[in-house]
């Protein structure tokens, strides 16, 4: 766990050194509000929620802060917030994220109770403009005996100036069936469609809703939500 820790803060450290080198940074916040938080084909609380970001970017390196909470005070509601930073190459990227669930009852800073943290990396293409399929895949590194997997394949298309983005996520499972399951299945399969509403001259809403079904539990999710950023 000391040698995942120490993974993390160099590179956190290595994108303060980047920062005052190239002296590109830039700053970016917002949220998406959501009638339901659905990640990775998952239920996360039944629940409509706000989900905030922070995000501070200098060149390729980026590390920020996401989260989740729900609307209001419910037991069901997830809350969530999230420490990641991910470093780009071309249309490749690789990406570290620290999930951390404050109502587990565990505190933000120790990483040995097994409820309150579990951290990822993921490796992904970004697809382009000729070849507009993107591919990822993601592990459990840390608080997850199996070093659970989950992979995606998206493609993106544009119809009638509204942005189409199509999806299947599966796993290959674990014994702990942290993916809610212990073989192979989809577990993510739908699309999303997003647009930018012109209110004024000055300003847009970007709206978005996507269909999501996850085969292997037999549920499917119909889900809208707008954001804001600046």
């Amino acid at each position: 766990m000391k040698t995942i820790i120490k993974i993390i803060y160099a590179t956190l450290f290595t994108f303060a050194i980047s920062t005052s080198i190239f002296g590109q940074t830039s700053v970016s916040a917002g949220a998406d509000f959501v009638n339901r938080y659905i990640w990775r084909g998952i239920d996360f609380g039944n629940s409509s929620s706000i989900q905030p970001g922070l995000a501070l970017t200098a060149g390729n390196f980026e590390v920020g802060f996401w989260g989740s909470y729900p609307f209001v005070n419910s037991n069901t509601g997830a809350e969530e917030m999230d420490l990641y930073a991910s470093y780009a190459i071309s249309d490749f990227s690789i990406l570290v994220t620290d999930y951390y669930f404050p109502n587990s009852g565990g505190k933000y800073g120790t990483y040995k109770d097994p409820g309150s943290h579990t951290i990822e990396v993921g490796l992904g293409y970004g697809g382009s403009e000729a070849f507009p399929l993107s591919i990822a895949a993601y592990m459990n590194v840390y608080n997850d005996d199996d070093n659970s997997v989950y992979f995606e394949l998206g493609y993106g298309t544009e119809v009638n100036e509204v942005g189409l983005n199509f999806f299947v996520g599966g796993t290959p499972g674990g014994d702990n069936g942290f993916y809610g399951t212990t073989e192979f299945n989809l577990i993510n399969v739908g699309v999303t469609a997003s647009k930018d509403i012109k209110i004024t001259e000055d300003f847009s809403l970007p709206v978005f809703g996507s269909y999501i079904l996850n085969p292997n539990s037999e549920v499917a999710y119909l889900v809208f939500g707008v954001s804001l950023g600046m």
